[in-house]
């Protein structure tokens, strides 16, 4: 460990930290590609200061852990381990609470409560592990050096924290630091548990990619995903309203009954040329009987009392009504008479 140590001060060797930053990035890479392709990390750490760290980090992110006691074997005797964690399944299945349901006496719930507690307490954080782990992050190697020599045994990756008193011959990927400070150990450990939650995440990003739908041959993307149900149905509804509007209508859905159904107007599609011709004509037909109608009445000379000649009923200006042109029989005699 002498490479690993920066100076001694007061009888304290101090850890070169700028050395544990470079492992624990090349530490945090192993475990995020382990885990991104379906490998599993055992975290171990029997150990006062790491006890509560290690289970509460490893159930973060879902993986198996030992803080109680490592038993001699859990790797390189995992088929009879798999056995007891089968027992244990069994007794959590069990209601002590109701003797009379489960036709056992008191005596005989109290010994299977105590064996249930005591593989619990022994293996309750591996109960999920189903085969032997990818790599196993441990916390004190002195201290758990059967659980590091089982997995040299196997060829098991070692991610451990390296104390001044350690050998990093032992381990795969050391990580200098100290391991008996409750501080250090959380803070390392809780970056592992990041490393494996990165590598869920990039786990589930590529399960998530070989299942996205290819390309067809137009270059679209999608086309050959099928359909849920609801949207078939839904789109089935709108073709049958579609249709019956375009039926009734002549081929074209009025916008309100389009909108209605919840389709698209049929109006979208651009008008044809002769139904927009025959309205404009209409519509100029319309104009001119409107304006030979207001001349004709404009035109018309007023009868007058003495035979007034047509221009004292001359035609009303512009857009001046025809009974204003005109005036009375009776008010034009009164102003000859003056």
């Amino acid at each position: 460990m002498k490479r690993f140590i920066l100076t001694e001060r007061n009888g304290i060797y101090i850890i070169d930290l700028q050395q544990s930053l470079d492992f624990i990035d090349r530490a945090y890479e192993f475990i995020k590609e382990t885990v991104a392709h379906g490998g599993s990390v055992l975290y171990v750490g029997t150990k006062k200061q790491a006890q509560e760290a290690i289970a509460e980090q490893a159930r973060r992110v879902g993986m198996p852990f030992v803080n109680q006691r490592w038993l001699g074997g859990m790797l390189t005797n995992f088929a009879t381990v798999y056995k007891r964690l089968q027992r244990l399944k069994e007794l959590e299945e069990i209601d002590f609470d109701d003797v009379a349901a489960s036709g056992l006496t008191k005596k005989e719930l109290l010994h299977l409560r105590r064996e249930r507690d005591k593989l619990e307490r022994s293996l309750g954080g591996i109960r999920d592990m189903a085969r032997v782990p990818s790599a196993l992050w441990v916390v004190d190697t002195k201290k758990e050096h059967i659980a590091v020599s089982e997995a040299r045994k196997l060829g098991i990756p070692v991610i451990a924290i390296l104390d001044t008193n350690c050998d990093p011959d032992e381990v795969t990927y050391p990580v200098p630091g100290n391991d008996d400070a409750i501080r250090s150990v959380a803070l390392l450990t809780r970056v592992v548990a990041d490393a494996v939650a990165d590598g869920l995440i990039a786990r589930a990003g590529a399960a998530a990619g070989e299942e996205k739908p290819s390309a067809a041959a137009d270059g679209m993307l999608g086309t050959e995903e099928p359909l849920a149900e609801w949207e078939r149905a839904l789109l089935e509804g709108r073709a049958t309203d579609g249709a019956v509007a375009a039926g009734a209508d002549g081929g074209t859905a009025p916008d309100g009954a389009a909108l209605a159904n919840g389709a698209a107007p049929a109006g979208d599609a651009p008008a044809p040329a002769g139904d927009a011709a025959a309205a404009d004509a209409t519509a100029a037909a319309d104009a001119t009987a409107a304006a030979d109608a207001t001349a004709s009445a404009d035109a018309a000379p007023a009868p007058g009392a003495d035979g007034a000649s047509a221009s004292d009923g001359a035609p009303a200006g512009d857009g001046a009504p025809a009974g204003d042109a005109a005036a009375p029989a009776d008010a034009a005699s009164g102003t000859e008479g003056e």
